[in-house]
């Protein structure tokens, strides 16, 4: 029987304080359970591992991604290149790892693996921004820019509260964006401090939806709209609901969508699982169902 083969693409810069060990043990696991093991480390240079899974991925039976969000991100937009893309295995390492939250993959490197080879292989929803891929959310506005403008190291040390410190910095600078969104032919057009288009529990760290309200291979993502509050009772209101994970609260926009297309013409700052994206006047938002198996 021809041995199955397997890719780690690991990112070292993520979670930079953890030891080394535990992914050795998971290195082991996945070889007990019949995969040849090739290991690629990746560079500094922005890509590397989207590049290494769409050039290298079609030979693999397995492509596993050993990092934080954004590195699952980008090997993510690697396998979507491929016709026939492997099985996407995850090692969660980075500081949030609101993904893994998601799907119970444990932080453990060797739990994590042990439960890819001994589990069976669950299809999962990926979100088309434009011509790029994310796995969990795409949002913009407030707070957006702190997931990828905190430091790797305030995100090593700090985890969830380096989002929290950097999102801060905005407080000063809170403003509406004007936006007319199309959600499956619903028109939403109005002024917005934040919007989120997610297929996950936790959004950004900072919000979290029940797990019951998520489905991950349904076609549907979850559509969360903050609107801009023109009073103080307004503010407090939406300051509750969020707190108290409130989504369906009046003043807040929660709906279930397959396809999205949000018109601006303002300055847009977004997010594709916590990864820089530019303001476009025009994003074009797809779920394309089941697109991916994942071992888990």
């Amino acid at each position: 029987m021809e041995a199955k083969r397997l890719l780690m693409i690991v990112n070292p810069r993520a979670g930079r304080n953890k030891s080394r060990g535990p992914l050795f043990d998971a290195a082991a696991i996945f070889s007990q359970a019949g995969y040849l093991l090739s290991i690629h480390t990746t560079t500094p240079r922005p890509g590397d591992a989207a590049s290494t899974a769409a050039a290298a991925g079609g030979i693999y039976d397995a492509v596993v991604a050993v990092g934080g969000d954004g590195t699952l991100n980008e090997v993510v937009n690697g396998l979507m290149e491929l016709e026939a893309p492997p099985l996407l295995g995850y090692l969660p390492q980075g500081s949030t790892n609101d993904f893994a939250a998601s799907l119970r993959i444990s932080g453990k490197p060797a739990e994590a693996a042990a439960a890819m080879v001994e589990g069976a292989p669950r299809k999962l929803d990926v979100g088309r921004w434009n011509d790029r891929h994310f796995v969990y959310v795409a949002s913009f506005g407030a707070f957006t820019r702190s997931s990828y403008t905190a430091t790797q190291a305030a995100k090593n040390a700090l985890g969830h509260f380096a989002y929290i410190l950097e999102g801060m910095k905005d407080l000063n600078s809170l403003r509406p964006y004007r936006v007319k969104l199309t959600a499956d032919g619903e028109v939403l057009d109005g002024e917005y401090l934040f919007g989120a288009v997610c297929n996950s529990t936790s959004i950004g760290g900072l919000m979290r939806l029940e797990a019951e309200r998520v489905v991950l291979d349904d076609g549907k993502f979850e559509l969360l709209l903050i609107p801009n509050p023109h009073t103080p009772a307004d503010l407090q209101n939406l300051v509750v609901a969020l707190l108290n994970q409130q989504y369906d609260s009046q003043g807040l926009v929660f709906r279930h969508v397959s396809s999205i297309r949000l018109e601006t013409e303002d300055a847009l700052p977004w997010s594709l699982d916590g990864e820089y994206a530019p303001s476009l006047a025009e994003v074009d938002i797809e779920n394309r169902r089941q697109a991916l198996e994942m071992l888990l």
